[in-house]
C-alpha cells in the first residue's frame, strides 16, 4: 500500500503560495516543478544531440509510441491515488489483446463488440482485484501480483501459448495507425481522450475526491463517512480498465494477438505513476502528473534509439529513473510504503 504524508511536503494549492510574502519559496517551487523541468532538459539533450529528434515524423513517433502507455498509466493512477497497487495491468493488457483479436478472428464478432468484451474482460478482473482486496483484505500488493499470473494463465488457456496471426478489419487496425485529415494520429487523439476522461473523473467529481480522499489517509476517509471499500474497488477497477484498452491498442498497433505483448507495460506504468508523483502535487498521484512521468520514458526511449545507444541500456534506464523518482518521493516524505 501507498502512504501519503501530505504534513511534511507543500501539496495544496497553487504556485502562487510558493510565495511568502515577498520571498520565493523555491523547495516548494522545485517540488512541484522539478520533474517538469527535467522532461524539458530531457528534451533539449536530445534535440541537441540529434538532428532527427525535433523531426515533425519524429515527435509524431513518440506520441504515438507513448499513447498505450499513456491510457495504461492512467488507469493505474486511480490505483495508486487511492493508496492501493496493481501489478497485474501488464498481464491485464496481454489478456485483453488477445482476447479481442480472438473474439474477431476466431469468434467472428464486430470489432465494436470484440473491443467492448475485451475492455470489459478486463475491468472485471479489477473489480475482483478490488474485492479481493476489499473483502478478504489480503493486501493489494499481494492480490495484485497473484492475479498477474492468473490473467496470464487465462491467456495462455486461451491461445494455448500461441500468438493470433490473421488479417484483422481495416477499421480495427485504423484506432491504432488511422491519422485524422492525413495528419493528426487516431491513437494519439484516443489516448489524450481517455487521459482527458481520467483527469476529469479524479480530479472534478466526487468520485475522485473519494479515492483521493481515501488515498491520503484512509482512516481519516472512514472517520468522515466516506466508504473508503468501494472507493478502493473502483480504483482497481479502473486500473484493470486502462489496462485493458492499453492492450487493445497494442493488438491494432502490432497486427497480432501476442500473448505477452502487454507484460513490459508493467514497469513503464509504474514508473510513469512514480515519476508523476514528484510533480504538481508531491505525494500524490495525478493523471497529468503520470502523463508527464509517460512523456518522459517516451523520450529516453526514442532519444536513445536516436543516438544508437544499445537496446538494453533502455531497460536501465527505465529502471534507474524509477529508482531515482521513488528515493527522491521517500527521502522527501512524500511516500512512504506500507
Amino acid at each position: 500500500m501507498v502512504a501519503t504524508d501530505r504534513g511534511s511536503a507543500p501539496t495544496s494549492g497553487n504556485a502562487s503560495r510558493a510565495l511568502r510574502g515577498s520571498r520565493l519559496d523555491w523547495s516548494a517551487i522545485a517540488a512541484r516543478y522539478g520533474t517538469v523541468a527535467a522532461a524539458l532538459v530531457i528534451f533539449v539533450t536530445f534535440a541537441l544531440a540529434s538532428d532527427r529528434f525535433l523531426s515533425v515524423g519524429n515527435i509524431s513517433n513518440i506520441l504515438v509510441q507513448i499513447s498505450v502507455l499513456m491510457i495504461v498509466s492512467s488507469g493505474l493512477t486511480f490505483a495508486v491515488a487511492s493508496g492501493e497497487f496493481d501489478l497485474s495491468v501488464g498481464q491485464v493488457a496481454s489478456l485483453s489483446g488477445v482476447l479481442v483479436a480472438g473474439l474477431m478472428i476466431w469468434a467472428g464478432l464486430p470489432v465494436a463488440v470484440a473491443i467492448l468484451l475485451s475492455i470489459l474482460a478486463g475491468a472485471a478482473i479489477g473489480v475482483v482485484n478490488g474485492l479481493l482486496v476489499t473483502r478478504l483484505r489480503i493486501p493489494s500488493l499481494i492480490a495484485t501480483l497473484a492475479m498477474g499470473p492468473i490473467a496470464l494463465g487465462l491467456n495462455y488457456a486461451y491461445t494455448n501459448g500461441d500468438s493470433i496471426y490473421a488479417s484483422m478489419p481495416p477499421s480495427f487496425y485504423y484506432i491504432a495507425t488511422g491519422k485524422i485529415f492525413g495528419i493528426v494520429p487516431v491513437p494519439v487523439i484516443i489516448a489524450l481522450l481517455v487521459v482527458g476522461i481520467f483527469y476529469v473523473l479524479l480530479n472534478k467529481t466526487r468520485l475522485g475526491r473519494g479515492v483521493v480522499a481515501t488515498g491520503a489517509n484512509i482512516q481519516a476517509a472512514r472517520l468522515s463517512g466516506i466508504r473508503v471499500n468501494r472507493y478502493r474497488l473502483i480504483a482497481l477497477a479502473f486500473s484493470g480498465l486502462g489496462a485493458a484498452m492499453g492492450g487493445v491498442m497494442l493488438t491494432a498497433r502490432l497486427g497480432t494477438g501476442q500473448s505477452g505483448a502487454g507484460d513490459a507495460y508493467l514497469l513503464d506504468s509504474l514508473t510513469a505513476v512514480f515519476l508523476g508523483m514528484t510533480a504538481f502535487k508531491p505525494g500524490r498521484a495525478t493523471v497529468q502528473g503520470t502523463l508527464v512521468g509517460v512523456v518522459i520514458i517516451g523520450m529516453l526511449d526514442n532519444g536513445l534509439n536516436l543516438l544508437g545507444a544499445p537496446f538494453y541500456l533502455q531497460n536501465e534506464v527505465r529502471g534507474l529513473v524509477m529508482i531515482a523518482a521513488v528515493s527522491l518521493a521517500v527521502m522527501r516524505a512524500e511516500i512512504r510504503f506500507f
